[in-house]
């Protein structure tokens, strides 16, 4: 418990290291990596911490069903089940900051113009046609529908 207490402690403070509203840290590609590195401190944090509640588990039901055993018999507590939750959640919370930050590894930017900007392009391709200097006629009302701008179009 106290490695996983360990862990956790140098886990949060790469965590705020690594955040990108923080100046500390260097770039972006620097700043997943510590990243990754907290969700890996998170991730050994929970298995430590789930290692040692169920240790403690087993050896108080292997106690209290041995007949043999005379001292006072514990039964399994609410501290064991919030330990087993507890492992877990920062299990998955190391998952989530390792895959989280994925983009920060790669150096690709995309940037949005939106469903508008679409809409005044193909209006300028079908008033001007193929040569910028001969407009053409109005094309035909046509009916609305979604179904050209995709799946995200109204996001």
């Amino acid at each position: 418990m106290i490695s996983a207490v360990c862990l956790g402690f140098f886990g949060a403070i790469l965590a705020l290291v690594g955040m990108k509203c923080t100046k500390i840290g260097g770039s972006e590609t620097t700043k997943a990596r510590i990243t990754c590195l907290c969700g890996l401190h998170f991730i050994l944090s929970g298995i430590c911490s789930l290692t040692a509640c169920s240790l403690y588990a087993h050896r108080i039901t292997s106690e209290f069903f041995d007949p043999l055993f005379v001292k006072q018999k514990f039964e399994l507590g609410a501290a064991l089940f919030i330990g087993w939750a507890g492992s877990v959640l920062s299990i998955l919370g190391g998952f989530i900051f390792c895959f989280s930050m994925t983009e920060g590894f790669s150096i690709r930017e995309y940037s949005y113009n939106g469903a508008t900007s679409l809409i005044t392009t193909q209006t300028k391709i079908t008033k001007m046609g193929r040569n910028p200097g001969t407009p053409q006629k109005d094309p035909p009302e046509q009916s609305f529908s979604g179904k050209q701008f995709g799946r995200n179009a109204y996001v």
